[in-house]
């Protein structure tokens, strides 16, 4: 039977002490369940994309985005997501979809500033996929920057660039986003809750993930719900996937890598940051044009 005030595994509960948190108990069995509450489930069919994380065969992290045609995403009880949509071949979770694994997922929703977590397993079946829900919880509004969405005609899609650093335009991406997604993952006992895999959503200002160098980037950690989810994961498992989204072309640049955090935050230039997460690049993947989706800013908030 799930207990949620067992969903958190050691490297949270870690985080949590060296942070001084306290018990974060109350918080769990208030949102983290093992279903999908109705408006949970309503708003995941109404995305037009989601967020991924998983790791591929060689358990390199990675984070993507999914995206499929109105009406994709549906939910034949509370419990089960069905996907009618396909992963490009290019993607570099492709070939775990396709062979059946588990994930972290996030819906987030630019214009309104929602978004919705959970964690699963994604095996081929139907017309697309079907994800068998683990985990389910909701977050709050914070540091999401408001866009709206439209489509364009997709042409055939370039070669994704594969590298093991940033190119200079790759940097420029990133030196001007502020927005990104981070996938994490850890194992531990059998049958824990927290098992597998997390998506999460980062954001700040334009410019908020500073560049060290072309294998070395820096995400300031600002105070969010306490949880450390992500830090959590990396406490236990250092292999990160980032994403960041060119909203204007619907290209994606997934990074892999692996992570340490700095407490302290002595490398952050913004004053905000609580802590640092450090990531050493060791994979890239530059998939052109990979989204049919295109994004305008709305004004920031914060």
């Amino acid at each position: 039977m799930f207990d949620a005030t067992q969903v958190f595994h050691e490297g949270e509960l870690e985080a949590q002490r060296k942070t001084g948190v306290g018990d974060m108990t109350a918080f769990a069995t208030a949102i983290i369940r093992d279903y999908m509450p109705d408006q949970h489930r309503e708003f995941f069919s109404a995305q037009p994309f989601l967020v991924f994380s998983s790791a591929d065969a060689d358990g390199r992290i990675w984070t993507t985005l999914l995206e499929g045609p109105d009406g994709f995403v549906g939910s034949p009880d509370n419990r089960t997501l069905t996907l009618a949509t396909e992963i490009d071949r290019q993607d570099p979770l492709a070939s775990a979809f396709a062979a059946g694994t588990d994930v972290g997922m996030v819906g987030i929703e630019l214009a309104t500033r929602r978004r919705n977590r959970l964690s699963g397993a994604i095996r081929p079946g139907g017309d697309g996929f079907v994800l068998d829900l683990n985990m389910s919880f909701g977050n709050c509004p914070q540091y999401i920057n408001e866009r709206s969405w439209w489509r364009e005609a997709q042409t055939e899609t370039p070669a994704a660039k594969l590298s093991g650093r940033l190119s200079e335009d790759q940097i420029a991406l990133i030196k001007g986003a502020d927005t990104l997604f981070i996938g994490s993952g850890q194992y531990g006992d059998d049958g824990q809750p927290a098992n597998g895999f997390d998506a999460s959503h980062r954001g700040g200002d334009a410019g908020f993930v500073q560049i060290v160098d072309g294998n070395h980037i820096r995400i300031p950690d600002y105070a969010g719900n306490n949880a450390f989810n992500t830090i959590g994961n990396l406490l236990r498992n250092p292999q990160v996937g980032l994403v960041f989204v060119d909203f204007e072309t619907g290209g994606l640049l997934h990074l892999n890598g692996t992570a340490t955090i700095d407490w302290d935050a002595k490398g952050a230039v913004d004053p905000a940051a609580r802590r640092t997460i450090d990531i050493e690049i060791k994979h890239v993947v530059e998939r052109p044009g990979a989204l049919s989706l295109r994004w305008k800013r709305e004004e920031a908030l914060r």
